[in-house]
């Protein structure tokens, strides 16, 4: 594994602490992080494709917004230093820039950068679920010993492209062969999907349930039942409330999976992250995959607050809002190191 560490100390000494910005891909969440910061008191800064700004320019509370070739996005390192940002990733910046580059860019970047490389890559990921004692679908190395039906999942921050169910054999051989990407073979779990949104808070030294989604993907919810193969690519979020007596689970595998970050990607997990559930008819949490940074299915409170931050601040708060909080209250209280890397 890559770990070409950031001395984020050293980038923030040149920082000025009154004149924060907070600079994200302008695609994915950056609506919500963007309104959060600039609630929060913070210059925002979008940084779109080539053509894609226009969007982003018609809204007040984002300062200024940059077209990038995402293939050069170094070239604007100098730039954001000079604007004194942080960067927050999200699913778009992990795809379109890569985890590869991302942990070198040399620009002050909030969470764990590095867990970004393990979200990558789907065998990582399970290694880390599984070190963190959090049940999860069998994996089949060996299709000779596959239980069908299985997914099919390719790596990478790809919102469910590609991803596909075999349900026997002579299938799943059939679609690996046309396959030229890397790939997971997985027990298809039959449940509930529901994604589960938290925050480890490095300033109140807690973790937070701040939410939950289901994703809304092309056709896997079968509305067109044996006309086309079912396809998984993410098209939108729907709110979702668990049943209360299924949240100490939620809570226990997200602190779990908290410590096995700690141990194994230093140095450990600050901000948001998400871990993604199939709820079977036995009420078992069985987790699948995890997003280390926010996710897209926050969004689906964003302005008006997640009802489960009412819990612990009283009051509506959404994912990007959060975000400014908690890099808000690390300046004043002279730790914002602490959440960056």
């Amino acid at each position: 594994m890559i770990r070409e560490g950031i001395d984020v100390e050293r980038l923030l000494r040149n920082y000025d602490p009154d004149r924060i910005s907070i600079a994200t891909i302008a695609s994915h969440s950056a609506l919500q992080i963007l309104r959060g910061a600039h609630k929060y008191g913070f210059r925002t800064i979008g940084i779109a494709r080539p053509e894609h700004g226009w969007f982003y320019r018609q809204f007040g509370f984002i300062d200024e917004v940059w077209e990038v070739d995402f293939t050069d996005f170094e070239s604007i390192i100098p730039k954001l230093l000079e604007r004194n940002s942080i960067l927050i990733p999200h699913g778009s910046y992990v795809e379109y820039v890569g985890w590869r580059r991302a942990i070198k860019m040399e620009v002050p970047t909030f969470g764990n950068r590095y867990l970004l490389e393990w979200e990558a890559d789907q065998r990582l990921k399970m290694k880390l679920l599984e070190y963190a004692n959090i049940p999860t679908p069998r994996i089949f190395d060996d299709v000779n010993y596959a239980k069908y039906p299985v997914i099919v999942k390719l790596y990478g921050a790809k919102g469910g492209r590609g991803y596909f169910i075999a349900k026997d054999r002579e299938e799943l051989m059939r679609r690996l062969s046309d396959l030229n990407d890397a790939y997971i073979v997985q027990e298809y779990v039959i449940g509930v999907p529901a994604y589960y949104h938290y925050f480890n808070s490095y300033v109140y030294s807690r973790l937070e349930i701040f939410g939950m989604d289901i994703r809304y993907e092309s056709n896997v919810d079968m509305r067109i039942p044996g006309l086309v193969e079912p396809t998984f690519t993410v098209v939108g979020n729907i709110p979702v409330v668990l049943r209360e007596s299924l949240l100490p689970t939620v809570q226990r595998y997200g602190e779990q999976f908290v410590k096995a970050v700690s141990e194994l990607v230093p140095p450990g997990i600050a901000g948001p992250f998400s871990l993604e559930s199939i709820i079977t008819d036995d009420m078992s949490i069985i987790v699948f995959e995890f997003s280390g940074r926010i996710v897209a299915g926050t969004n689906v409170y964003m302005g008006i607050g997640s009802q489960y931050s009412v819990l612990y601040f009283d009051k509506p708060m959404d994912m990007g809002e959060r975000i400014a909080h908690e890099i808000k209250e690390g300046i004043k209280r002279g730790t914002l190191a602490a959440l960056l890397t």
